[in-house]
């Protein structure tokens, strides 16, 4: 039988998308389900506990008990200020090495280190369980870029590039050569939205979102999906650009779809592609 599989779940309904995948594939799934970040509607109708991030002692009992031996983390999760946090004892010892001084990607490694080195867990990838969410290469949907947001999709690219050694985040918005906004720590959804309020007449801007060089893509992968395509329309944007095999594109025929609807492209390319 396979090994059970626990999620901690955050936002979104990656979480819930998941768990199914992992029960139609014939593993158990328990859920811990962070509070102020989950779902109750995408969570509830799994076997699961509610924990506060902060305690991460009463995690790892439930994990334990629960048998347990994999674990993913899906969804995104807005990063909590040490007051907010209130650490149990197991946190604060996790926490006094400094990690949430670091960057996204500089956290998750440390946490995937925890959970495997000191706990004994394995930790997982979303294409571990969701088979085909990682984007196929190619323009997806009916809509190609034209020359205008190509050059936009490459500048957007370079900007990453010059970003990566920061570890800062993983999009960009672009609107005929002007950078509109870059992800922090506000997330993908905040930053469309951002950036929307400050585009200008004409041709919408195009969202740009790779992975970092050297990116723990177990817990960190790119993710679009249906509620990107939603604010990037609500936001007058023209188009999407995702990296090919590394970004995740959750539930493809309804995200296609839904661009399609609004003459929105979806374009799925390698960083070379970006270049040339």
């Amino acid at each position: 039988m396979p090994p059970k599989l626990g999620i901690v779940a955050g936002g979104t309904a990656l979480p819930g998308l998941l768990a199914r995948s992992a029960i139609e594939g014939g593993r158990k799934v328990f859920i811990i389900a962070l509070e102020g970040q989950a779902e109750p509607e995408v969570v509830g109708t799994f076997d699961h506990a509610w924990v506060r991030m902060g305690a991460v002692g009463k995690a790892l009992e439930h994990l334990r008990r629960e048998g347990v031996e994999e674990i993913v983390l899906a969804g995104p999760v807005t990063r909590p200020t040490l007051r907010e946090l209130v650490p149990d004892r197991r946190a604060a010892r996790f926490l006094a090495t400094g990690v949430l001084s670091r960057g996204d990607d500089g956290l998750l490694s440390e946490i995937v280190r925890f959970l495997e080195m000191e706990e004994g867990f394995r930790v997982v990838g979303i294409p571990d369980i969701l088979k085909d969410a990682a984007a196929p290469p190619g323009v997806l949907s009916d809509r190609a870029p034209d020359s205008r947001e190509t050059t936009d999709i490459r500048r957007g690219m370079a900007v990453l590039d010059a970003l990566d050694p920061i570890d800062v985040g993983q999009a960009v918005v672009v609107q005929n050569g002007v950078v509109l906004g870059i992800e922090a720590v506000e997330g993908t959804d905040a930053l469309i939205c951002r950036a929307g309020e400050l585009a200008r007449p004409g041709t919408g801007p195009v969202l740009v979102k790779f992975s970092k060089a050297g990116q723990e893509l177990r817990t960190d992968q790119p993710v679009t999906g249906p509620g990107t395509v939603a604010s990037c329309v609500k936001a007058g944007f023209s188009g999407i650009a995702v990296e090919a095999g590394k970004s995740l594109i959750v539930d493809l025929p309804n995200t296609i779809a839904a661009a399609n609807r609004h003459s929105l492209f979806v374009t799925s390319l390698s960083r070379q592609d970006t270049r040339t």
